[in-house]
């Protein structure tokens, strides 16, 4: 999360699982996880958790997918090119105009899948895909 504050800047608050009641429903070893992590920054919000299933196993990629909605289209694009390097270029659909706004998808540098959604974008080219 302090990645992804580095990227949108704003205020993050982290929240350990020991430092919560759900503790003493969790053996020791998970104490350390990340609770609850909130990100804001302007308009946009991102909430987060470590993984904490204590009978599967967890593979990068597979535990999270995060979806950042709200700002402007200049606001997205800012983030979206941050997140995007590094990023899996197979997994990654650039921002475009949709129907219902501005949409976008990446599998980040740490294979955490980023879906965007905001407003639509001004001054789309060629044809919806937005600048």
């Amino acid at each position: 999360m302090r990645f992804y504050q580095s990227c949108l800047g704003g205020e993050l608050e982290i929240t350990l699982l020991r430092d919560t009641p759900m503790k003493d429903q969790a053996p020791a070893s998970l104490h350390d996880k990340v609770g609850y992590a909130h990100l804001t920054s302007g308009s946009i919000e991102i909430s987060a958790t470590d993984w904490q299933h204590q009978t599967r196993a967890p593979r990068q990629g597979n535990t999270v997918g995060l979806y950042l909605s709200g700002g402007t289209y200049a606001d997205l694009k800012e983030v979206f090119g941050k997140l995007a390097v590094g990023a899996d270029p197979d997994l990654l659909d650039e921002l475009r105009d949709l129907p219902f706004g501005t949409y976008g998808h990446l599998a980040d540098r740490f294979g955490v899948h980023w879906f965007f959604r905001g407003e639509r974008s001004t001054s789309p080219s060629n044809g919806d895909v937005a600048e």
